[in-house]
């Protein structure tokens, strides 16, 4: 008649020891925490009044035999028991209920019946039932009666953790809080208990950002509910979660996140891909950009142990010192980022060999002349200290327009060639004329390093060869003079063309008057506009091309194509007679620039006498169709005029003009006649 198992009552139930037994307050007055059950005593086997005793049980787990339980006063048989507990299963799965008793037993989940063992019996009765549990929370009892005989009752409730039956996952932690400490750049993350009957313990995680979540909390699971880690002091914010696993190896979805603000002491990766080059006197020390550095530190030293003395600091992925030559140096590197954060150094050796070439000569012209070609170049900043140290250039030279790398020739540059450190000139006397060839220029530092080649320079050297015959000569008479035209020379070093003008003689021979007769225009490189007034006069023309040497065929020479053409002949058919002795006059008898408006003239009345008679002048063209001289305006000009242009004449013809002093009475005063031809030049 022991009774196993039974707990102190609930601090809210106040019990008296009374001749050893034990009494208790009204049941309501008892709370029993969970997952402890809380047992009902009953003086019968209905469960009804009010019960005898109220505790709280760790477990059901009862041999009472063949009396009434210990601790309370009750009859030996048609007594009954109620257990009852809630609580939370977290996210449930499946369970295995088991129940052992004598006499009668039921279990009920949620106030549904699960097992049922009721009868009076005299052998331990018992029942097994597997099932799933919901999440969440969840009320089990356990009703209990003895009626007659040994009083037995037990009851267990149980996860079931196989893998291959447990496929429920935890529900995710909750109350995820990160506390870092910047004094010891550790975070505790703290989480509140999960309530899976199952559960093996927690994971946590760590990430930046949106990167992969890593596992910082070790191999095993962690049992208990907060977890110290050392995180990295990079300045950075990182995400911790927690997430529940049970004893089926189930992992829960991830906590909401918790952050951790960072305090940087973390520098930067040494620097990679450090080179050392020499030049002169120079070293350069060079390395790849590291992330997160905005200062480099650059040492030197003697030996490779040190000690190291600091250079100096740049912002930039290289750095310039003086060196001593041809000398073995020790340099390291490291990066620090802006709060001064070092990184690990990283070593190069350089041994003092120059090894640097110049840069390369830019921007090559030249001027070939006859008998010899000038080169010259510009240099980049920075030879100066070479070129005062015994630097100095190398000229090439290749045939043809493209540069032959495989057959180029060292050009030795005559006396009067010139270098300086900023650039230089090269006289080349050994060029082939007539030819065309390319240049390049190297800059050559005291070490014998050599730059790249310049860009190339194609040249066409000269000659003393005039271009052949001009071909496809016409001479075209029109009302504005004799357009000659012909058909480009074919020959490359052509720089002009020279039009000549010439009369033939009785014996067959042409006497050349000169070039100067015939005028260019704009838009005809390849004709040209000859003569003065067109009066039906015959003349010869010839055409030859000079090049840029100056060379070029006389017009007398028997290769040359000549023309011959007779002028039209627009003069009017009525002579008018010249009495003007008023006072000088000007105009253009051949005009055509771009820049002319029309055929013009001025003058002047210098004789008082007559001067004052004049009331006005009048300036007429002659009309061929009506083949008599027609005034150009209405009534007369102001007798103050002393000039006049005629902006309706046409380009491309030849006009004759009078002007005349007209007196107030109709009388002329003065009668001057000329001429313009207004050309329409190519």
């Amino acid at each position: 008649m022991t009774r196993h198992r039974l707990t102190a009552l609930a601090a809210t139930a106040a019990l008296a020891a009374t001749g050893g037994l034990l009494t208790a307050t009204p049941a309501a007055a008892v709370t029993c925490a969970s997952p402890l059950w809380k047992a009902q005593y009953f003086g019968n086997s209905t469960f009804s009044g009010t019960p005898k005793l109220t505790a709280c049980d760790s477990a059901i787990a009862e041999d009472y035999g063949y009396g009434d339980p210990a601790g309370v006063t009750l009859p030996k048989d048609n007594f009954s028991v109620r257990w009852s507990l809630t609580r939370d299963f977290g996210s449930g799965g499946p369970f295995r209920l088991s129940a052992a008793t004598q006499d009668g037993m039921r279990v009920y989940l949620d106030g549904v019946r699960k097992i049922d063992l009721w009868k009076n019996v005299s052998t331990t009765a018992r029942k097994t039932v597997d099932l799933t549990v919901p999440a969440g929370r969840h009320t089990l009892r356990v009703d209990y009666v003895a009626w007659t005989g040994a009083a037995r009752a037990a009851f267990t409730y149980a996860p079931r953790t196989e893998a291959a039956v447990d496929t429920v996952k935890p529900l995710a932690p909750t109350g995820v809080t990160a506390t870092y400490d910047p004094g010891t750049t550790k975070t505790t993350v703290r989480w509140t208990a999960n309530q899976e009957m199952d559960l093996a313990g927690y994971r946590v995680y760590r990430r930046l950002g949106s990167t992969s979540w890593a596992r910082v909390g070790g191999a095993s699971p962690l049992t208990s509910r907060s977890f110290v880690d050392a995180t990295p002091a990079t300045g950075q914010t990182f995400l911790y979660e927690v997430r529940a696993v049970d004893k089926a190896g189930r992992e829960s979805a991830g906590s909401l996140d918790a952050t951790a603000v960072t305090v940087d002491r973390t520098g930067p990766a040494a620097p990679t891909g450090l080179t050392v080059v020499g030049d002169a006197w120079w070293a350069t020390v060079a390395w790849q950009r590291v992330a997160d550095a905005t200062t480099y530190e650059v040492y030197a030293s003697a030996a490779p142990a040190g000690p190291f003395a600091l250079l100096g600091t740049t912002s930039t992925t290289s750095y310039r010192t003086d060196a001593p030559e041809n000398t073995t140096r020790y340099y390291r590197v490291r990066a620090l980022d802006a709060l001064g954060n070092p990184s690990a150094y990283a070593t190069v050796t350089g041994d003092g060999v120059d090894r640097t070439p110049p840069k390369s000569p830019t921007s090559l012209g030249s001027i070939a002349d006859v008998g010899a070609t000038r080169v010259y170049w510009k240099q980049p900043d920075g030879f100066y200290e070479d070129f005062d140290n015994g630097g100095t250039y190398h000229v090439y030279r290749s045939s043809g327009t493209v540069l032959d790398a495989a057959a180029l020739t060292r050009v030795s540059c005559a006396e009067q060639s010139d270098e300086t450190s900023t650039g230089g000139i090269c006289h080349d006397l050994d060029m082939p004329e007539g030819a065309y060839v390319t240049y390049a220029v190297a800059a050559v530092d005291p070490a014998g390093n050599e730059s790249a080649l310049s860009a190339p320079l194609v040249v066409r050297t000269g000659d003393r060869v005039a271009p052949g015959p001009v071909t496809g000569v016409k001479a075209t008479p029109r009302a504005d003079g004799v357009l000659v035209s012909w058909a480009a020379s074919p020959e490359d070093d052509v720089e002009r063309y020279t039009a000549w003008t010439g009369v033939r003689q009785a014996d067959g021979t042409v006497k050349w008057l000169g070039s100067a007769f015939c005028r260019e225009g704009t838009s005809d490189p390849l004709a040209v506009l000859c003569g003065d007034l067109p009066d039906g006069e015959t003349y010869v023309y010839a055409v030859v091309a000079r090049d840029r040497w100056g060379n070029a065929l006389l017009p007398g020479d028997p290769k040359v194509t000549l023309v011959e053409a007779t002028e039209l002949d627009v003069r009017p058919e009525v002579t008018v007679t010249r009495d003007w002795d008023l006072g000088g006059t000007g105009y253009g008898t051949v005009i055509g620039g771009p820049e002319e408006d029309g055929p013009s003239i001025t003058w002047r009345c210098d004789k008082a006498a007559v001067c004052e008679s004049v009331a006005g002048y009048r300036v007429s063209r002659w009309n061929a169709a009506t083949k008599a001289y027609e005034p150009l305006h209405s009534g007369l000009l102001p007798a103050a005029t002393r000039t006049y242009t005629d902006t309706t004449a046409a380009r491309g013809a030849t006009y004759f003009y009078t002007l005349q002093a007209v007196r107030a009475d109709g009388g002329v005063a003065g009668t001057h006649a000329w001429s313009c031809v207004f050309q329409d030049r190519v």
